[in-house]
C-alpha cells in the first residue's frame, strides 16, 4: 500500500493570500490618497491662482477709473469679479506668495470653499455654493474688494474628484480580487514544495514500502520514484532556490534510502553464514556429539568461532548506527600520535610473527582527538594489512606531520587494489575480492567503521596502491595546533 502524498495546510495557504493581498490592498490604496492628496493641493492652487490673477486684473483697472461708487458697483464686473467699495478698513490675511500678482502687494486676502471643502459627504445640493475669493485693498484712502465668485470652479472640481474616488475605488475591489487569484497562482510551486517537504517529515515513520513513494504526487509534478525531481518554471529565482534546496534532501533521502537497503541486505547476508554454520553443528550434535566427545568438542569449537563473529559484526554494526544517529561518544583530548602508534606497533608485534613491523616517525605529533577512537581505526589499518599481506611481507606505520596536517599511514607489501574498486573501499560490507571473505574473516566493515571515526575528527583518507605492489593508505587529521584553545 502506497504513502498517500500530503495535501499543503489549507489554513497555511489562505493565511499567505490574506496577508499579501492585505498588504498589496493597503499599499495601493496608500498610493492612491498620495495622489489624491496632491491632486487636492494642486487643483485648489490652480483656482487661487487663477482667481488672484483676475482680481490683479480688476486691481489694474480700478487704478485706472478709480473705485467704482457703491451704485455703480453693479455694473462693475470683470468675467466674474465684482469690485464693491467698502466703508471699513480692510480685513483678511496678507499673503506674500511669489506667484500671486503683484500689483495685489500687501492687499489682505479671504477664502470661502463654501460645501466644497466637505464634498465627500456633500452628494446633494450645490457643493461649491459660496465659494469665492476675496481680496481687500486701498486706493488713494479709499477701500475696495474684490470678490472672485469660484462657484462653478469648485463645482467642476468636487464633481471630477467624486469621479476619481468612484473610479478608485472600483480599482480597489478589482485588485483586490485580482491579486487573491495572482498570489494563488503565484504560491502554487510553493505549494507543490510544501507537500514535498511534508512527505520528507513523515520519511523515518514510513515503512519501506512507503519510502518508494516519497516523493508522491506533488499537485502537477508527477514523482514516482525517489530519483524524480521538482522543477520550477519560468524566471522566479527564489522558488529555482527553493526547489534546488527540496531536490538536494531528495538526493540526500534517496542516497540515505538505498544505503540503508544495501546495508540491511548485507548484514543479513553475513549474519545468514554464521547462523547456518551454528545451525549445522548443532543438528550434528543432536545427531552423533552425545555419545561422541570428538564430534561434541568440534561442535562447541565452531559454533564459540561463529559467536564470536556474529558478537564483532554485532558491535560493528551498532558502532556504525551510533555514528548514523549522531549519537557516537567522541572525548577529544591532547594526545601523541607517534605514542599511539607505537602501542599498536608493539601490540601487533606480539600478535603477528607471520609479518615483520616496522615504525617510520622522527617525534612526537599532537592531535586534539579521541584517542581510543583513532587507536581503534590505526588497528583496523593495521590488521587490513595483515590479511591482504603475504607472509614475509613487510608492514610499516608511519606518523608524520606534513603540509599543516598530521598523516597516520600504514602500509604494506600486500596483493594491492585495482583501480576500479579503489573509490569503494570505504563502503560498508564491500570486499574487492569477494573470495577471500570466509578466508580472511573479514565482515567488510573495517574501512567502513575507521573512515567514519575520521570524519567526526574532520579527516579524511588518502589511498595509494597498486596490484602486486602493495598499499599505503594515510588517515590524515588536523594536528592540536588547530584546537590551541581546547588543548589548554
Amino acid at each position: 500500500m502506497s504513502a498517500r502524498p500530503a495535501r499543503p495546510s489549507g489554513n497555511l495557504h489562505s493565511s499567505i493570500v490574506l496577508r499579501l493581498n492585505t498588504r498589496l490592498f493597503l499599499r495601493l490604496l496608500g498610493i492612491y490618497f498620495c495622489l489624491d492628496l496632491l491632486l487636492l493641493v494642486l487643483c485648489a492652487g490652480g483656482i487661487l491662482l487663477w482667481a488672484d490673477s483676475q482680481c490683479g486684473e480688476a486691481a489694474t483697472l480700478v487704478s485706472e477709473h478709480g473705485v467704482p461708487s457703491a451704485e455703480a458697483a453693479e455694473w462693475m464686473t470683470v468675467g466674474d469679479c465684482t469690485v464693491t467699495p467698502l466703508s471699513r478698513a480692510p480685513e483678511g490675511t496678507e499673503l506674500d506668495l511669489p506667484l500671486l500678482a503683484d500689483n495685489l502687494s500687501g492687499s489682505l486676502r479671504t477664502i470661502s470653499w463654501g460645501s466644497g471643502i466637505a464634498f465627500l459627504g456633500t452628494w446633494s445640493g450645490d457643493p461649491g455654493a459660496g465659494a469665492a475669493y476675496t481680496v481687500e485693498l486701498e486706493q488713494n484712502g479709499q477701500p475696495y474688494a474684490i470678490s472672485m465668485d469660484l462657484e462653478r470652479q469648485v463645482t467642476l472640481a468636487v464633481l471630477a474628484g467624486r469621479v476619481l474616488l468612484i473610479c478608485e475605488f472600483l480599482s480597489l475591489v478589482s485588485n483586490l480580487l485580482k491579486n487573491a487569484g495572482t498570489i494563488r497562482r503565484t504560491l502554487r510551486p510553493i505549494q507543490e514544495l510544501a507537500s514535498a517537504a511534508s512527505l520528507l517529515g513523515r520519511a523515518p515513520s514510513m515503512r519501506p514500502e512507503e519510502l518508494s513513494a516519497l516523493a508522491g504526487k506533488l499537485e502537477q509534478i508527477n514523482a514516482t520514484h525517489l530519483d524524480r525531481r521538482i522543477s520550477v518554471a519560468g524566471t522566479q529565482q527564489e522558488l529555482r532556490d527553493l526547489a534546488q534546496a527540496i531536490n538536494a534532501m531528495l538526493d540526500r533521502v534517496n542516497e540515505a534510502y538505498r544505503a540503508q537497503m544495501r546495508f540491511v541486505s548485507d548484514a543479513s547476508h553475513e549474519l545468514r553464514t554464521p547462523i547456518a554454520v551454528i545451525q549445522g553443528y548443532a543438528s550434528l550434535l543432536d545427531r552423533w556429539g552425545k555419545d561422541d566427545p570428538e564430534t561434541r568438542q568440534e561442535a562447541i569449537s565452531a559454533i564459540r568461532t561463529e559467536a564470536d563473529s556474529m558478537k564483532d559484526l554485532v558491535e560493528q554494526l551498532l558502532f556504525l548506527a551510533r555514528g548514523d544517529n549522531d549519537s557516537l561518544h567522541v572525548q577529544p583530548e591532547t594526545f601523541d600520535a607517534t605514542e599511539t602508534a607505537a602501542q599498536i606497533l608493539k601490540e601487533t608485534q606480539m600478535i603477528d610473527q607471520t609479518h615483520p613491523l616496522s615504525a617510520d616517525w622522527d617525534g612526537p605529533v599532537f592531535l586534539h582527538a579521541d584517542p581510543g577512537l583513532i587507536k581503534q581505526a590505526l588497528r583496523i589499518l593495521v590488521d587490513n594489512s595483515i590479511k591482504y599481506t603475504p607472509a614475509g611481507g613487510r608492514i610499516t606505520l608511519s606518523v608524520q606531520a606534513r603540509g599543516g596536517m598530521a598523516r597516520l599511514s600504514v602500509e604494506d607489501e600486500g596483493t594491492g587494489i585495482d583501480e576500479e574498486p579503489l573509490p569503494h573501499i570505504f563502503d560498508r560490507f564491500y570486499r574487492s575480492d569477494v573470495s577471500r571473505t570466509r578466508q580472511t574473516g573479514g565482515t567488510g566493515l573495517g574501512l567502513a567503521i575507521a573512515k567514519m571515526i575520521a570524519d567526526r575528527h574532520s579527516g579524511w583518507f588518502e589511498v595509494l596502491s597498486r596490484v602486486g605492489v602493495g598499499t599505503r593508505i594515510t588517515m590524515v587529521l588536523p594536528p592540536a595546533e588547530d584546537y590551541t584553545n581546547l588543548a589548554e
